[in-house]
Formats: structure tokens, C-alpha cells, sequence
């Protein structure tokens, strides 16, 4: 049965779905795509449709149903996301690897109409075996957009009002758990038809189906009820955070609220990520992240060139090992003296450009089975002209014994002030701390960090130096063009993916586990905590002024008119200007009246009355 592009067609009278025409494989479509429809014509899907079509072989196209009810034009303001007609079209990328399936009908993600409605869970599973998608970087992708296309799957649950709620937490619970019923409850044809479901059902569906020797897998995702799941990736505060492709309704980057118009959304943002990341974008950015890793993974191993790493690499048993983090990310306050907010107009935050990213594409990372040092065997590991990778065991000298500014904090944040302390660290932190005061570091010997062990890794290079060019170039793409929403997810990505490196948890499968690196991230972590102090201290050699507060990689500063302390340049891990606000006479009064550092910080969050991320 021969389709041309965007041609619908009577999908529920094939008899060999697996054989039919793919819509890619031929021209022009003959009647208009979903790009096609003008925003303002975009109908309310609740209303769209009167009835349901009555017959469950022919499907009614779209522009010949009736009842149709008019709306008023969406404005850019109640879409959410970036206005549409700002930015590039979407192309074709993820064509042949995803399908957007709204109560109107289902289309390609360039916006191609392939069918009508899918009214039922069978026809749902002949869609999906006659449109025969491909993997891209992750399993082909069904998305279901708008609560109308879920009602006519069955797929619809009530688990009450926020208002009813003390916690959004308890209804988010809830709510997984009656659509995880509700799928189960409703899969049947779909089961009976040969698919199996890998993992419990909920707002994504993994499904396989083997045939022979061969296994296809797809997975589908619900998008009204993608607020029921939550990690970290996401964020959770009472309201819905960021939700990976789909963007974040705080940040007013979420899909538009009518079907079509998400879905032209949505289409764009597939395409997208298709085109600038080579993969579909994964359950959540952290996978997204992780996606992109195992695909250039497989290219090196069938090229047989560049940094192969195929084994996780935990923390190795550790005598002493730290609470917390390896490395923790430095968050410090101060309170100032008067004189420095005597000639201040200003407070300006500046922020590391994609710090983690910038961290991610230059540093050498070790793999393989590590090697365990003792005594002088780990001193001259550490003596090596290139410092091998790996974990030091040390002893930071009291802080109050170097000649360290009294202005910025420590320069590990397991140094104390007043003893020594015996800790762990990377080989980025054990280079820092050997650099001279004025570049970051105490200028220490390493005779002076006393090192007692080691262990040393065997291989090491740039593992994620192409992972993070990908990154970083399309990131360069979504700022170009002003594509906010694109910008976000980039930041969710490797941010997601760096921080879930510690996480064991998250890559349980044997496929998956080479993702637990938590000795990357502590090492990331290190590198930008060093290059933020390094900044700090040529700020205060070239205009004399100090940060009240460091947090990651960001630091406030009160500065008077005329000094601008961030950098030229747009490279990734330069200073830029995260935001400033003036230095009203009231928060004057806050800061010089403040008794402590806690003090402090609320009189800079009141400074900075906008809740801004920073600069992902």
C-alpha cells in the first residue's frame, strides 16, 4: 500500500501492518502538515471532536469533521514555550523515529499527518507495528499529547484537586499510582498482541516485542501525566518542575496548553534533538545525557578510534572516606565591612558559562581497574611530571597558617580554619592546591599535604571531550537563535547526567552501569570550585573588591558604578553576568545591620527578588 507523505489513510483495515509503506519513503504530502495550521485556526481539542469516530475501520480526517468550536488566538504568553514563529521550522531529523499522536489524528514530528484518531489500545498497537520507527540514541518514541488523546486510550484518572492538598507531593503520588493501575488495566490487547512491558507502567511505557531473533522496543509517553513522575531531574517544591523535553511551567517553557499547537511544539523540540544531539531525547535529561554518551561509544568501537570506557568506576574502599561528597561544590557567606558598601550602588551576581559542560570537555578522566598506593609508593605517584588520575589521601594545613585572604573561603572545603584535616581527594584538587595563592591555590609542596595513599587509575584521557562538544555546539545553536526552551534542556542534560554519575541506583542495568562514574564528577565539581576562586582572586588583584557569597559557581559582589568584573569572552566557563540589582538604602540597612551570615543571605534574596537559575 503505497502512502505519500502526509497521506491518511484507513490504518485499522490493514491486514499486514509490518509490510505497509513507511510515510518517509515517499514525496510531497497531498494534503497540508501540522506546521501548516495556522495557531490561531488551532482548535480546542476538547472541542474538536463531538463524537468519536462510530466505525472502527474508517478514520474521519480532521478538516472534514463538524462541531467544531472556534478559540480566541493563542498569545505567545499563554503557550509557555518560546513563540514558534521565532524559530527555525522543525525538520525531518526525528522522522522515522517518533510519532505525535493527539485526539485530531497522529502526525511525524516535521509535522506530516499520518492518521486519524487512535481510539483504542488495538489501534495503538497496529499504528505502532505498521509505522515501523527505528531507534535513534534511545528505543523509538510514541508521544501521546492532550488529555482528549488519553481519555480515547481509556487512560484517565482522578486523583483529585491540589486544593485538596497539603503536600503536591501526596498528589503527585496518588496519581502515579491510579495511571500505573489504569495502564494495567488497559493493556491487554497490547500484551495479548506479543508486547511485553519492561519496568512498571507510568508516564512512559517501555515496551519490547521479539520476533524471531529480532526485538523491537518502543516507548510511549503520556504527556499530560509526565508531572507524576519526579527525581531530581525534574525538581519538586510544590509546583512542577523542569520536565525535561517538555520544558518547565514555572520557567514558561512548557508545551503550549491546546493539542496541536503542543504537539507542533513538541515536533520542533524532537527534531531538534534529533538533529543538533543525534538521539531522541530520553525519559528525563539525565538519560538524554547518558544517550549521547553511549552513542558515541558505539561509533568508537566500530571505528576502533578514541576512548572506549566500558565498566562503571565506584569509589574504591576508602579508610577515612569523607561524609558527603568527594568534592563538595562551595557554598560560603560573609558579611562585609562598612567601608565596601560605603561607594556600592550595585550587587552583581556573576556566574561560570555552562561551568560543569566547560569542566566535562577538557579534563582527563580515569578508567580501568585502579591501583591501591601506600607510603612512598603513593608520594611518588604524586611526584609523576603528569599527575595520574585518581584519589589522594592528605592533610590540608589549618587554614589560619597560610596567608589566605580573609575575603573568600577556604580553598577546600574540608580545610579547616583552626586544625589539620586528614581527607580524600581528587587529582584536580591535589594540582590546585600546589598552584600559588594568587591562582587559587595555598602553593603548598607535597611534602606539605603529607599523601599516606592513593589510588591511581590506569588509563586515563578525555572520555567525554566529543560528549561535551555535542553539548556544547548545540547549546551554541539554542542561543543563537534565542530557543530558550532548547537552552534549558541542554543545562538539564549534562548537569542531569554529571550529577547522576555518584548515583549507582540510576544505571542498575549491565548495559548502563559504565554511566557510574562518581570520581568524574568529583573531579568536575573540583575543577570548577578551583577556576572559580582562580577568578575571584584576579577580580580582587585588579579592581580590590570581594564576594559576600559563593554558591557553586556563582559569586555576589557589591561594586560601585564603573566596574564590570565579567568577562569578554563567551567561552564556556567564563564569568558572565547571572544578574545585579541595585543597593537600595533598605538593603543597605539589612547587610550593615546583619548579626550573621544567615542574615546576609536573606538580605541577598531580597536583593534579588527574581528567582533566576543562573546561567545553564
Amino acid at each position: 500500500m503505497a502512502l505519500k507523505k502526509g497521506e491518511q489513510f484507513t490504518l485499522f483495515e490493514l491486514e499486514t501492518p509490518e509490510s505497509a509503506t513507511r510515510s518517509d519513503e515517499v514525496s510531497e504530502p497531498d494534503q497540508p502538515s501540522l506546521f501548516d495550521v495556522d495557531d490561531t485556526a488551532c482548535l480546542e481539542t476538547g472541542s474538536r471532536v463531538a463524537e468519536h469516530p462510530q466505525t472502527d475501520d474508517i478514520v474521519t480526517p480532521p478538516d472534514e469533521r463538524s462541531n467544531e468550536v472556534e478559540t480566541e488566538p493563542i498569545q505567545a504568553s499563554e503557550r509557555g514555550a518560546t513563540e514558534p514563529a521565532t524559530l527555525p521550522p522543525a525538520g525531518e531529523a526525528a522522522d522515522g523515529h517518533a510519532v505525535i499522536v493527539t485526539a485530531s489524528g497522529t502526525y511525524t514530528p516535521s509535522g506530516h499527518t499520518l492518521t486519524g484518531p487512535v481510539n483504542s489500545i488495538e489501534k495503538l498497537d497496529k499504528l505502532i507495528r505498521w509505522a515501523t520507527l527505528t531507534p535513534l540514541g534511545a528505543p523509538a518514541q510514541i508521544w501521546i499529547v492532550g488529555i482528549e488523546a488519553c481519555e480515547m486510550l481509556g487512560w484517565i484518572i482522578d486523583p483529585g484537586s491540589e486544593d485538596d492538598v497539603d503536600d503536591m507531593e501526596i498528589l503527585r503520588t496518588r496519581a502515579a499510582e491510579e495511571l500505573t493501575a489504569i495502564l494495567h488495566a488497559t493493556l491487554t490487547p497490547m500484551l495479548t498482541a506479543g508486547w511485553e512491558l519492561r519496568g512498571e507502567p507510568g508516564h512512559v511505557l517501555h515496551l519490547s516485542r521479539t520476533t524471531g531473533n529480532f526485538t523491537s522496543m518502543v516507548d510511549i509517553f503520556v504527556e499530560p501525566y509526565v508531572w507524576t513522575y519526579w527525581n531530581k531531574d525534574f525538581g519538586w517544591g510544590n509546583r512542577v518542575g523542569d520536565m525535561g523535553i517538555l520544558g518547565s511551567p514555572t520557567a514558561g517553557t512548557y508545551l503550549p496548553d491546546d493539542a496541536l499547537p503542543a504537539a507542533q511544539e513538541l515536533g520542533r523540540r524532537l527534531a531538534w534533538c534529533a538533529q543538533h544531539l543525534g538521539v531522541l531525547p530520553g525519559p528525563t535529561p539525565a538519560r538524554t545525557g547518558a544517550a549521547i554518551v553511549d552513542k558515541i561509544k558505539r561509533d568508537r568501537t566500530r571505528s576502533g578510534k578514541g576512548i572506549v570506557v566500558t565498566a562503571g568506576g565506584p569509589v574504591p574502599p576508602l579508610d577515612g572516606e569523607p561524609r558527603g561528597d568527594l568534592e563538595p561544590a562551595v557554598g560560603w557567606t560573609r558579611i562585609p565591612d562598612l567601608e565596601e558598601l560605603s561607594d556600592a550602588t550595585q550587587l552583581v551576581s556573576i556566574d561560570q558559562r555552562a561551568a560543569y559542560l566547560a569542566s566535562a570537555g577538557m579534563l582527563e578522566f580515569g578508567y580501568g581497574k585502579p591501583r591501591h598506593l601506600r607510603g612512598e609508593d603513593a608520594l611518588d605517584a604524586a611526584r609523576q611530571s603528569k599527575t595520574p588520575f585518581g584519589l589522594w589521601r592528605v592533610t590540608l594545613p589549618p587554614g589560619d597558617m597560610l596567608a589566605l585572604p580573609p575575603a573568600l573561603p577556604l580553598p577546600h572545603p574540608h580545610m579547616l580554619a583552626d586544625q589539620p584535616a586528614q581527607t580524600w581527594i581528587t587529582t584536580v584538587s591535589l594540582d590546585a592546591l600546589q598552584t600559588s595563592i594568587a591562582d587559587g591555590g595555598i602553593g603548598a609542596e607535597l611534602d606539605d599535604l603529607d599523601i599516606t595513599e592513593a589510588w591511581v587509575y590506569p588509563e586515563q584521557g578525555r572520555a567525554l571531550d566529543k560528549w561535551a562538544k555535542i553539548l556544547r555546539e548545540a547549546r551554541k545553536v539554542a542561543v543563537d537563535t534565542g530557543d530558550t526552551a532548547m537552552k534549558r534542556f541542554i543545562g538539564a542534560c549534562y548537569k542531569g547526567y554529571i550529577g547522576r554519575m555518584v548515583n549507582p541506583d540510576m544505571w542498575t542495568a549491565k548495559q548502563m552501569q559504565h554511566h557510574h562514574q562518581p570520581l568524574w564528577r568529583a573531579a568536575i565539581i573540583a575543577h570548577c570550585r578551583w577556576r572559580g576562586r582562580r577568578v575571584a582572586m584576579r577580580i580582587a588583584r585588579e579592581t580590590g573588591r570581594w564576594p559576600l557569597r559563593t554558591v557553586t559557581d556563582s559569586w555576589v559582589y557589591p561594586l560601585p558604578p564603573g566596574i564590570d568584573i565579567a568577562d569578554d569572552s563567551d567561552a564556556l566557563g567564563k564569568m558572565t553576568l547571572e544578574k545585579s540589582a541595585p543597593l537600595t538604602e533598605d538593603i543597605t540597612v539589612m547587610l550593615t545591620d546583619a548579626r550573621d551570615t544567615h542574615e546576609i543571605n536573606l538580605a541577598l534574596k531580597a536583593a534579588f527578588t527574581d528567582e533566576d537559575e543562573g546561567n545553564i
